[in-house]
């Protein structure tokens, strides 16, 4: 019986040692901290993250933003929710897009960006909001119904 008491002493110090241990090398280094959001538009998927930087860089799908997006236009919708909600701090966005097209994965990243600027700084919801950058759009092509040509579209009647 003194042999099984001596175990288990025995055995509680190396779990405490190991916990110890954890806890030490468990602290997250302040450069590598960022901010993860999703974005959707449709069917694409964004997982956007930003970090505070000395210059705002986007990084899309390994690719630079003027490479990956070939468009001013498209540019311009995933800068908008840094641009208008006039943040003062300079940010590193990187992100993943998946699936839709290339107009909607813009529009996923804008949403992933400003649900990530909005979980860094709280004041910025109303603006954001308003712009209507929070708000999912859920508007998807409609389906295709049996005997329709098209979604709604059907063929011509005729009277005789």
């Amino acid at each position: 019986m003194i042999k099984n008491m001596t175990k288990k002493t025995s055995i509680t110090k190396t779990v405490a040692k190991r916990k110890k241990a954890v806890k030490k090398t468990s602290k997250p280094s302040p450069v590598s901290r960022y901010i993860e959001a999703v974005g959707r538009r449709k069917t694409a998927v964004a997982r956007v993250r930003i970090t505070e930087a000395t210059k705002t860089n986007f990084v899309i799908n390994d690719k630079d933003l003027h490479s990956y997006f070939p468009t001013d236009e498209l540019r311009s919708i995933v800068r908008d929710a840094l641009s208008k909600s006039k943040v003062s701090t300079k940010f590193n966005v990187s992100g993943l897009v998946k699936g839709g097209g290339i107009h909607a994965q813009a529009q996923a990243m804008r949403h992933g960006i400003a649900r990530a600027l909005v979980s860094h700084d709280k004041e910025i919801r109303g603006k954001i909001k308003k712009l209507g950058f929070l708000k999912r759009d859920p508007r998807v092509k409609e389906r295709k119904k049996p005997g329709l040509k098209k979604a709604r579209k059907a063929a011509q009647w005729s009277k005789r």
